[in-house]
């Protein structure tokens, strides 16, 4: 339905990709994916029409109805959150209002009943008089509630204008859907019903996403932007990703034991046809994958940063006593007498909507608020090292570049141990002298990291920590917290790193209680659904 020819794009003297020769086909997820500024808005962009390339073109299908995630909150602020949405087919929703303004005219004439009546077919053709309806489950779905749906999108709060807008572009079964990073500021439940939704889609669907667990549920395809160039793949990201290792292994080891590597990658193709557990995708997945040879499998450029946290000293028995901890914020009562223990091996995920609880429960935790009433009891063994949600205060208006900036938390000043420390996120040679008032969010972000690998701490406190990063550091957090030996607590709305890191989940209501269980992310939101 989509055919890419030779496309390229430069802009001034950067070339983000050229030669580009692509076929998208109905039926199909494709998961756009990419390093910071490889081009993958970009690519989305010009798939939809919205952005011209330098050279090459894209044809799509005549006749097919396209549908685009809108990224401006405001150009809608003037419609009812219903009219949003039905929006997304623009046909339907003009013949509703054509139809309307007929209907309402005094002087209705033969012309216009003529008129009217044509309207009426075509509105029944395009399924208008379900589009209220099938617009208000969507809604529903994507935690709206029904006495929401006559709001002006004005009145609504920008998390839920983005789950408007989400629906606007899934309404009607358009031919194609095109979409930019859909799960962010999605909770949980919102982000399950998009993943559900997508695998029953029968039609086209094209995403940009950092999110691991979502490409992997939902894509039967890889577009991987790389080298300058753009290649197709079979596969969810996983594959995507454990054949990619495979290769640059295959391509490091070029004259060493080649027979024994491939049959390393035709053992591994294999696997991954056999999977079954991933979605509903998998049987024509699995026919695509049987069919792969190992020249068809990706080689990336990509340069992974390094994350581990080494702790000076292990743990003792006692970790952390919470006790009847509660806290108000800005008159709402967000910790509501919450009480736990951390015990020994505890890695913790704190999951749900209510983020400003996470985030005060961390700060309580670290002392930098007070809470009003209850206390917390650290055991006399435990170091901590926080990375905080905001990390403003650590640079702003700070004069130094990030060696200074690391010297701060060292014990050893030399700038050859920093160096080694900021090599591990891919800080290196003059980039370390930048002054960290200039770096961009991903990289205070790696900074952060930085300064906590220095800390040697027992128990690692982290709040959100894969904001702004892209999907090789988000691969890379994972791994160091799933091999840290010490205790975690955590909040991420990465669903693949709360799933392989946190053996415990404690879930903040939106009241301020809690729910914990010791289970793994999956197995709690299996057991909430049993609950529901």
């Amino acid at each position: 339905m989509i055919t890419v020819t030779n496309l390229g794009v430069q802009y001034g003297g950067s070339v983000l990709f050229q030669h580009a020769d692509l076929q998208f086909n109905a039926g199909n997820c494709y998961g756009i994916i990419g390093a910071n500024g490889a081009g993958k808005s970009t690519l989305l962009r010009i798939l939809a029409g919205a952005e011209d390339s330098t050279n090459g073109q894209v044809d799509v299908k005549p006749g097919v109805r396209m549908s685009v995630l809108q990224q401006d909150q405001f150009q809608y602020d003037e419609y009812s959150v219903l009219d949003t949405v039905i929006m997304g087919n623009r046909r339907l929703y003009d013949i509703g209002k054509q139809k309307d303004a007929l209907y309402e005219k005094p002087d209705f004439t033969d012309e216009d009943g003529i008129l009217a009546s044509e309207l009426e077919a075509e509105f029944a053709e395009l399924g208008g008089w379900e589009a209220e309806s099938d617009a208000s489950r969507m809604l529903q779905g994507l935690g709206i509630p029904v006495e929401d749906h006559e709001k002006r999108m004005g009145d609504m709060d920008g998390r839920d204008k983005v789950k408007v807008l989400l629906a606007q572009a899934l309404f009607g079964e358009p031919d194609i859907v095109m979409l930019d990073e859909p799960t962010n500021n999605l909770d949980e439940s919102s982000i399950e019903w998009l993943e559900d939704f997508l695998l029953d889609f029968p039609n086209m669907v094209i995403v940009v996403s950092h999110d691991r667990y979502f490409l992997n549920t939902v894509c039967t395809h890889i577009v991987d932007i790389d080298y300058g160039k753009i290649k197709m793949y079979v596969g969810n990201y996983d594959f995507w990703y454990e054949s990619s290792q495979l290769v640059q292994s295959l391509i490091r080891n070029q004259n060493k034991r080649n027979e024994e590597k491939i049959q390393e990658l035709q053992t591994f193709i294999a696997r991954f046809s056999a999977n079954k557990s991933k979605s509903r995708q998998a049987t024509s997945r699995r026919k695509l994958l049987e069919k792969l040879t190992i020249e068809e499998l990706p080689a990336s450029s990509r340069r992974y940063p390094f994350v581990g946290f080494k702790p000076d000293r292990e743990v003792g028995k006692d970790i952390l006593f919470v006790t009847d901890l509660s806290k108000t914020v800005d008159g709402v009562k967000v910790l509501d007498h919450v009480r736990f223990t951390v015990n020994k091996n505890d890695k913790i995920a704190f999951v749900g909507a209510n983020e400003i609880a996470q985030t005060t429960l961390f700060k309580i935790l670290m002392e930098e608020l007070e809470p009003d009433e209850g206390s917390i009891k650290w055991g006399v063994s435990t170091s901590r090292s926080y990375f905080p949600k905001d990390n403003t205060a650590f640079f702003e208006d700070c004069p130094y570049n990030m060696i200074d900036w690391m010297r701060q938390w060292s014990e050893d000043q030399s700038e050859t141990y920093l160096r080694g420390f900021l090599g591990r996120m891919l800080f290196s040679g003059e980039d370390v002298y930048k002054n960290v008032q200039v770096l961009s969010g991903g990289e205070k972000v790696r900074c952060m990291l930085s300064r906590m690998m220095l800390s040697g701490a027992n128990v690692l406190l982290v709040d959100q920590p894969t904001n702004h990063l892209d999907l090789e550091s988000i691969t890379a957090v994972n791994n160091g917290l799933t091999a840290f030996p010490g205790n975690i607590l955590f909040a991420s709305h990465d669903h693949e790193l709360v799933e392989t890191v946190a053996n415990r989940i404690i879930e903040i209501h939106e009241d301020g209680t809690i729910t914990d269980r010791a289970c793994t992310y999956d197995e709690y939101l299996e057991w909430k659904k049993r609950q529901a």
